[in-house]
This record gives structure tokens, sequence and C-alpha cells, in this order.
């Protein structure tokens, strides 16, 4: 079992009727050097302004991105090069990072190499400290940017610490 910490970029709230713009996802391991990153053509004409301006992309910029069908396939060979046996997805918000992945992949591909679960590492995160109320973000490393695979990579970097920190026995 391998954990893929991702980060999902969109121009609104749900798949389907609304974009992703970008992913980013990287293996958690020791060295955080398997990374994959994709940009996505949109799949709809409805987006919403602010959220694309989190992305930090035009929404003419986002025209002329990748086939969402060809990078759905590139992230799922990926996957498959740097897992030898079952991917965990994970990241900082499942449930807004997943409906993105999830959906793309059975509308794109057929199927998700996920399968049918994700993790949240916030959720993982308060189990630890036993305190609904905390959060994990000051363990980052990599500055929070809005670029995916920067932000993938500072989730796992805080993933790593709390995998390695003394007290703590999470197996990855």
């Amino acid at each position: 079992m391998a954990y893929i910490m991702v980060d999902v970029e969109s121009d609104g709230p749900i798949p389907g009727d609304y974009s992703m713009i970008s992913f980013g996802a990287v293996l958690v391991d020791e060295h955080l050097d398997k990374t994959f990153y994709g940009r996505l053509k949109p799949i709809s004409e409805k987006y919403i302004q602010e959220a694309l301006n989190v992305s930090g992309h035009s929404r003419d910029e986002t025209l002329f991105f990748d086939d969402p069908k060809e990078v759905m396939e590139k992230f799922s060979n990926w996957i498959k090069t740097v897992v030898k046996d079952r991917p965990v997805f994970i990241s900082d918000n499942n449930g807004f990072d997943w409906m993105f992945i999830c959906w793309y992949f059975h509308h794109f591909t057929g199927s998700n190499p996920f399968g049918h679960s994700s993790q949240n590492l916030g959720s993982l995160y308060k189990g630890i400290v036993k305190d609904m109320f905390q959060n994990f973000k000051h363990l980052r490393q990599t500055k929070h940017t809005h670029n995916p695979v920067d932000d993938a990579k500072g989730n796992a970097e805080a993933l790593l610490i709390l995998k390695n920190s003394q007290d703590l026995k999470i197996k990855l």
C-alpha cells in the first residue's frame, strides 16, 4: 500500500458542472521526488471567477490546457509506475479533491485506480492529537502556493512528520 497525496484546483465547487483546472500528486515516501502535475482544459462553459482566481490561471489560458482524458490516462499510468501494490488517495480536503479525481477518472477512463476510498490528512491529525479543533498546516515545510504540486508536497511533508514522530505508530 502506497500513499499518494493529491491537491486539486478547480473553477467551481463540483465536477461535471465545473472543471478541474489542475492537480498535483506526490508519492509519500522519504524523498517526495515522484510527482505528477496535470493541467486540464475545461469541460464546461460554467466557471466561477473567484474559484478560478485561486489557481492563478485565466479562463482564456485554461482553454489551451491538455485534454482531460489524456491527462487522466497519464495520471493512471504514473500511479502504476510509482506504486507496486495498492495506491491510497489522501489529501487535506478529501471531500473536495476526491470528488474531482474520482469523477474525472470514471468519466474519462472508466475506472479509478484508487478504488472507492479516500483519506483525509486533517481528520487523521485531529485524531492523533485528540482535538477536533486542531489543524496540521503548521507542519508543512513547502509553502502553500496553490500550485497543486507544491501544496501536495507540503501536505506529504506534514504526513511524514506525523509518521516519524517518536510517540506515533503510523505505517505508510
